[in-house]
């Protein structure tokens, strides 16, 4: 695949980000466009390995055909390119610029070398796509007449509603924001996708048959937008929940409720939305303007809201990690093709490091209180470092004496992951929880205790990743589409690798 020698021949170049002060200055896609050389270069590194390890239990859970597209590339043979990658995801511009491509970490040529750039190709390759008009509304040619209510449209959920339309199935879609997409709309910020890309998709599955219904809170009796599950269950043959992990973990300590402590989908969302509404003209958001902040937690929800406090202008930013700093390098037990555990900086600490001079996190930091002014409102955070000990092979942490701190704050965003999905809506079907209090669904058939209910996503597996939000909607539709009408044509993601989990 791509040039024989090209992985002796050509180094890892993955495509820029914009500068970072000067996208400091609005909410447009950090990404830049990388002219077609580079790309085919990139591509001829795809080594021909005998075994794309970038497509097993390790690497991309939609068994992406990555070393074809990477070839055809190579070779320009774009509409080609765009096909392959259709076959297996449905929306790689969501894959391509929210996807931590483990992918990437999968590579073979990992093993000796900086891997592929397997995500800049993918989302190069759905952007020419639409560019050259390539990608158009596909209707199915025929209806089943079976009718299936989708909760959720999150990346889940527009997956499975995808698949099912391509059966035949009449699908509508029910979410209870005010747009369609679920965390693709309100959970990841507009400079990292932006919404005219997911309306862009979602006007695409309309054309081609699905209803999208806004504002229908299933399950909440105390919305004026409540929709009875129980009814859509009568009413429909079959419902595929795809209602995400949507309940924050919390930080339970002295001062929690003070004012001006968030958890950070609430500073996301909000912010988001006066942006679409209003281009935060009307107010209707939690400003970070002229406020120290504090972000607790890491990971890809961590970095988004560095990265819209800095678009506000906050004053200073210190991002808490309890974990220690991962190392430079894959550590002894980190080995490929795992994922690697390793240091990395993401746009957030760059923008940081580009206004203040310096990365944002420190790490091995736990929050011991909130301390508040005379009128209730956080003034800062007392800490203490603590270190890990691994004792009889369980990692533990110990508080250092003498490390005690505070760090002043007028604003906390609280981005430490989510518990599980809200329970409103199966709490009055009578569903099953399995021990993490996840909806009880079996990965490969979906089904859940409540018969003609199916689940799927992050409300199944729990918190994950977008690739494999995809892969669970395209399995659930399978299921389903099985379950209406005795078999199906569909694809089965992932179960041919071992990566039912």
């Amino acid at each position: 695949m791509g040039k024989p020698t090209g992985f002796k021949e050509y180094p890892r170049k993955a495509v820029p980000y914009r500068d970072p002060m000067g996208r400091l200055a609005d909410y447009g896609e950090i990404f830049t466009q990388p002219p077609e050389d580079h790309l085919k270069t990139q591509g001829a590194r795809c080594m021909d390995c005998g075994v794309p390890f970038c497509q097993s239990d390790n690497g991309c859970p939609i068994d992406n055909l990555i070393p074809e597209w990477n070839d055809l590339v190579y070779r320009g043979r774009w509409r080609e390119a765009l096909d392959r990658l259709h076959k297996t995801n449905n929306f790689p511009e969501f894959t391509g610029r929210a996807c931590p491509a483990p992918c990437e970490g999968a590579c073979v040529l990992g093993i000796t070398d900086p891997a592929v750039t397997i995500k800049n190709i993918e989302n190069a390759i759905i952007d020419r796509g639409f560019a050259e008009g390539w990608v158009k509304p596909e209707p199915p040619p025929s209806r089943t007449g079976k009718k299936v209510a989708v909760i959720g449209s999150g990346p889940a959920g527009l997956a499975a509603a995808a698949q099912l339309n391509k059966a035949g199935h009449l699908v509508t879609v029910y979410e209870r924001a005010d747009r369609i997409g679920g965390l693709l709309m309100y959970g990841i910020p507009n400079m990292k996708l932006d919404k005219g890309v997911v309306e862009r998709r979602v006007q695409l599955l309309r054309d081609e048959g699905i209803t999208f219904l806004t504002n229908q809170d299933v399950g909440n009796k105390d919305s004026e937008n409540f929709v009875d599950p129980k009814q859509l269950v009568a009413d429909f043959d079959a419902v595929c929940l795809a209602t995400g992990a949507t309940k924050p973990n919390d930080l339970p300590i002295n001062g929690r409720g003070l004012d001006g402590i968030y958890f950070a989908m609430e500073f996301l969302k909000a912010n988001t939305k006066s942006l679409l509404d209003s281009k935060l003209e009307d107010g209707q958001y939690i400003s970070a303007k002229g406020k120290r902040v504090i972000v607790i937690g890491g990971g890809d929800t961590g970095t988004d809201c560095i990265g819209t406090s800095m678009r506000h202008g906050c004053a200073s930013l210190v991002n808490f990690e309890l974990l220690p700093q991962p190392p430079q390098e894959r550590a002894a037990d980190n080995p490929w093709p795992q994922w690697p555990r390793i240091y990395r900086t993401d746009y957030g600490h760059q923008e940081v490091a580009a206004k203040f001079g310096a990365d944002p996190r420190t790490y091995c930091v736990m929050s011991k209180e909130f301390v508040g002014d005379e009128n209730g409102r956080v003034a800062g955070i007392r800490t203490v470092q603590v270190e890990w000990n691994k004792i009889d092979g369980q990692w533990k942490l110990k508080e250092l004496v003498g490390t005690d701190k505070f760090w002043e704050a007028d604003l906390v965003l609280l981005a430490m992951g989510f518990k599980g999905p809200e329970q409103y809506a199966t709490e009055m079907l009578g569903l099953e929880y399995d021990p993490r209090s996840n909806y009880k669904a079996a990965h490969g058939r979906f089904t859940t205790s409540v018969p003609k209910v199916f689940a799927a996503g992050d409300c199944r597996r729990g918190q994950s990743l977008v690739v494999w939000a995809i892969n669970e909607g395209r399995g659930a539709a399978r299921a389903i589409d099985e379950f209406l009408m005795g078999n199906s044509s569909l694809p089965a993601p992932g179960l041919s690798l071992g990566l039912a989990k």
